[in-house]
C-alpha cells in the first residue's frame, strides 16, 4: 500500500481522465478520492452510507446540505453525515475537493 500521496500530482492525472470522481486510497476505515466539478455544473451526487469529509483545494461556492446552505472556498473542511442529501451548487469556479469518506465508501449496507 501506497504510504505517500502527492496531492498535485493526483489532481494533474485526474484532470487528465475527465471524470469527476477518482479514489486514490482505499482502507477497510477509510477512502480518499478527488472530485472536480466546472464552473456552473450540476452536482449529480446522490446520499452516501458514509460519513464524507471534503477539503477544498480550489473554488468557490455553496454546499447544500439537507436545506441549509453553506459558503466554501480554498481551504475549506466540510462535513456531510452519512445519508445527508447534499450537492454543491452556486459554482463560480471549478470545484476540487479532497474527498475523505469514513468508512470506505460503499462499505455500509444501504
Amino acid at each position: 500500500m501506497k504510504i505517500v500521496h502527492d496531492l498535485p500530482r493526483i489532481i494533474e492525472s485526474h484532470r487528465k481522465s475527465g471524470e469527476s470522481w477518482t479514489e486514490f486510497l482505499r482502507v477497510p476505515s477509510l477512502s480518499m478520492g478527488v472530485y472536480v466539478l466546472g464552473a456552473g455544473a450540476v452536482d449529480p451526487q446522490e446520499p452516501h452510507t458514509e460519513d464524507e469529509v471534503y477539503y477544498i483545494v480550489e473554488g468557490r461556492g455553496m454546499l447544500r446540505v439537507g436545506t441549509e446552505d453553506h459558503v466554501f472556498r480554498p481551504g475549506s473542511l466540510l462535513f456531510v453525515p452519512a445519508r445527508a442529501e447534499h450537492r454543491f451548487h452556486d459554482l463560480q469556479e471549478e470545484l476540487v475537493a479532497l474527498v475523505f469518506f469514513a468508512p470506505a465508501e460503499g462499505s455500509t449496507v444501504r
